[in-house]
């Protein structure tokens, strides 16, 4: 195929208007039962946003969590939140209402929030490790070293680490003609998905995507070569008391990592892959990535933290005071 001319901008708006509205799949085997299946994603979208909402709630309205560590607990639960109503609108639309078609515009903005807010989590969590790792290895310069102002540098170097890195990969989807089968894999728009559809050589579009999961991966390095780090410091305290404090105060953020990182482990090989798996194989890991975090991560942290679990029922109580506040005496 003859190589194609640069796109004006004018040319380029043009032709995503142009392009055929991708198809959105239910899951597998489900069809028949699209407003059933919708029961279970409902309660994933509800817990989610409950969560991530109390856990956003219950920082700002406590000062003594106005820390380091909450600030940026307050930042993961905020890409939880975007990562779910990223995908909302599409599922909904798909399970409840039975609207199957998207159009591309649509399909590229959910894809570029979905990915950002991926992306977004993964660097959040990084961001949580060296939190842990100077809380547990200076804990007498933890103050000094995350301060206010280097908090709020490290949230705008999230925005903008994700944000830039994934323009380009939108300007490349943008020049590609697609002329094969619309229909994705997921009820929402996935990079892997849409560059499936081409109809021409999308090896530069593949090879950009493998750079940003190699960006990914190098987090996750850092996290655990900071976690290495830390087990190292918590082996040279003397006293076990102070070793399974040290090590209480980072149970929520491994289990955080882990959840994150092992479905993504999961999907990225299953697309790579797992060409010839089950098409219900593709929709499990899909769903576990992108619903399972935004689910578990609130309620591990309310079990895990005393002091989340305290401001919850400070604000509990302050909610129900509101609401029946106590009798006046000699009042009618």
């Amino acid at each position: 195929m003859p190589a194609q001319a640069a796109q004006t901008p004018s040319s380029l708006a043009l032709n995503l208007m142009q392009e055929p509205s991708p198809i959105l799949p239910s899951i597998p085997g489900m069809s028949r039962f699209h407003r059933w299946v919708f029961i279970p994603f409902g309660l994933m979208y509800l817990i989610a946003m409950l969560g991530n909402g109390i856990i956003l709630l219950v920082v700002r309205a406590h000062h003594r969590l106005h820390e380091p560590m909450y600030y940026f607990l307050s930042m993961l639960a905020t890409t939880d939140l975007g990562l779910t109503l990223s995908t909302l609108p599409t599922v909904l639309c798909v399970f409840w209402f039975r609207s199957r078609e998207i159009s591309f515009p649509v399909c590229l903005a959910q894809m570029f929030f979905i990915h950002a807010f991926s992306f977004m989590e993964s660097s959040v969590l990084l961001a949580m490790a060296f939190d842990r790792y100077v809380a547990v290895c200076f804990p007498l310069r933890y103050s000094s070293i995350l301060t206010g102002a280097r908090i709020a540098k490290i949230g705008l170097g999230i925005v903008a680490r994700c944000t830039l890195a994934l323009l380009p990969l939108i300007c490349l989807l943008t020049r590609l003609p697609f002329c094969r089968s619309h229909m994705l894999s997921h009820p929402y728009c996935l990079h892997q998905d849409m560059i499936q559809l081409a109809c021409t050589d999308a090896t530069l579009n593949s090879l950009y995507g493998l750079t940003l999961v190699s960006m990914v991966i190098l987090d996750s390095l850092l996290i655990a070569f900071s976690y290495a780090m830390i087990i190292r410091a918590v082996l040279g305290i003397t006293s076990r008391e102070e070793q399974a404090r040290a090590l209480n105060t980072c149970v929520a953020h491994f289990c955080a990592v882990l959840i994150f990182y092992i479905p993504l482990a999961g999907l990225s090989i299953i697309h790579r892959y797992g060409k010839n798996a089950a098409p219900i194989s593709h929709a499990l890991m899909a769903n576990v990535y992108l619903f399972v975090p935004p689910v578990l991560n609130p309620i591990l942290y309310s079990m895990k933290n005393k002091a989340i679990r305290r401001g919850l029922l400070r604000l509990l109580g302050t909610f129900a005071h509101t609401k029946c506040p106590e009798k006046v005496p000699g009042q009618t």
